[in-house]
């Protein structure tokens, strides 16, 4: 496990799949991220699927290859390439384990740095290999709510900000067989502010289809304390707790790439939200999380 931290905040990440564990409010003492067996995950990194596969395989030129839900990342040990007090960087690359599911000679680089505001989150994704490389990249952060004691799940809402009209808009998603996409769009909330509650999440997950969203905020007007997720570089944000279970958890997560249209196994140069890499090229993406 990894410790940093300043004046601030405290984080922990554990070289496992370079998952953020704890996120500390120094002053105020109390975590950020959940931390309960009823969802033994904290903030896994989505790589290079996000969501679960057509029968549980994808194509490349035809070809099928098969990829577990949300990837392989979060089973990677990670190795720390630099640290400082407030800054880690990890790394972790291709394997002859990571080849059976994911053909290409790729590195992936993880950076958490504290601020006086939150957190900044820094990948690097590079391509070593000689062809083009299809994939995804997501991050899943839980979020306890409520944030702090003596507040409810409901009496926090959710305000979305960017260059975008309303309705505010979410990808149609079924539950059964797995957390498919239809394909159809449909309205998620008519306003920039919105209540929350566990109904919400009846139909599962929510993936924001506004490409403009920019930032979503966590908040409750009974407490000073919120989470602001900027974006940055990742076009899209699903919103999800463990529905029909009431949990005091929010995850907001910032993905680039899409989970699969129910049907059948998806062509990864030709899928929808897919990143392309071309060899020997790089690509970095970047959130951030402000928090009081």
């Amino acid at each position: 496990m990894i410790t940093i931290e300043n004046q601030y905040f405290q984080a922990e990440i554990d070289l496992h799949g370079a998952q953020l564990t704890h996120l500390y409010h120094k002053k105020a003492d109390f975590d950020y991220l959940w931390n309960n067996s009823a969802w033994n995950k904290h903030a896994p990194l989505l790589f290079p699927a996000i969501g679960r596969s057509n029968q549980e395989q994808y194509l490349l030129n035809h070809h099928p290859y098969p990829m577990p839900q949300h990837g392989f990342i979060a089973d990677q040990d990670f190795q720390v390439i630099s640290q400082t007090e407030s800054e880690v960087s990890l790394q972790t690359e291709a394997t002859a384990a990571t080849k059976k599911f994911f053909p290409f000679d790729f590195v992936l680089e993880v950076t958490f740095g504290l601020t006086s505001a939150g957190l900044k989150s820094f990948f690097t994704v590079v391509n070593n290999s000689k062809k083009v490389m299809p994939f995804s990249l997501g991050s899943h952060p839980a979020f306890n709510v409520p944030i702090i004691s003596k507040t409810e799940f409901s009496d926090y809402y959710l305000e979305f900000a960017g260059d975008f009209e309303l309705p505010l808009k979410a990808f149609e998603i079924i539950k059964a067989p797995a957390p498919y996409r239809t394909g159809k769009i449909e309205t998620f909330a008519n306003q920039k502010r919105v209540p929350l509650t566990h109904d919400l999440f009846s139909k599962g997950l929510r993936i924001i289809a506004n490409q403009q969203v920019k930032q979503v905020k966590l908040a409750s007007d009974k407490t000073e304390h919120q989470i602001i997720v900027k974006l940055d570089d990742f076009p899209n944000v699903c919103l999800w707790t463990k529905e029909d279970k009431n949990l005091s958890f929010l995850c907001i997560e910032p993905f680039s790439g899409l989970p699969d249209i129910l049907g059948e196994p998806v062509d990864w140069y030709t899928k929808e939200a897919n990143l392309q890499l071309k060899p020997a090229k790089s690509k970095q993406l970047q959130y951030e999380l402000l928090l009081k």
